[in-house]
């Protein structure tokens, strides 16, 4: 029995025949979701000819070490932004093998908010080779840190799909 609902197994599953139909891989930075958009890529048979790798950089350091965000970036920032998210994206493609990547950070609750950045608040970016790139700003809300970790993958998945078209 899968831990993923539906829903994101058929969005998974998409992905999976269409990248492998034109031959591309895809990678993922986490950080709010701590693995689960990989997983849900990788609970697909065949997965392995489509996910080259995934990075689970939770800590700031982990972001620099292994994606190269830049300190800068987050000290301006912070950890949930666009900036950190899109630095996020490039290192998670020029990293691996992935034609796409996509990263998100965000705050799943139930603590950690604030009146700026409040639970819920989730930036992803997805970027490929050609050199697209895509941000969106979610504000899932207090929902829950499950579903606003579902709510992320959801949304990942959708970018993923997105710039296969682009």
């Amino acid at each position: 029995m899968s831990p993923f609902p539906p829903d994101i197994l058929t969005a998974a599953d998409a992905i999976i025949r269409d990248f492998t139909a034109a031959g591309l891989m895809v990678s993922t930075a986490e950080s709010c979701t701590g693995g689960l958009i990989s997983g849900a890529l990788t609970e697909i048979s065949g997965s392995s000819a489509v996910v080259d790798r995934g990075f689970v950089t939770y800590t700031n350091s982990a972001k620099t070490e292994l994606l190269g965000v830049q300190a800068e970036t987050l000290l301006r920032f912070g950890a949930v932004s666009e900036e950190t998210a899109r630095q996020m994206a490039h290192g998670a493609l020029f990293r691996s093998r992935a034609d796409i990547a996509v990263a998100v950070t965000g705050i799943a609750g139930p603590g950690g908010g604030s009146a700026e950045k409040p639970v819920g608040l989730v930036h992803l970016a997805a970027k490929s080779r050609a050199g697209v790139l895509i941000h969106r700003k979610m504000l899932y809300g207090d929902i829950g840190r499950s579903e606003v970790r579902l709510a992320t993958v959801r949304t990942a998945l959708e970018m993923v799909r997105l710039l296969l078209t682009h």
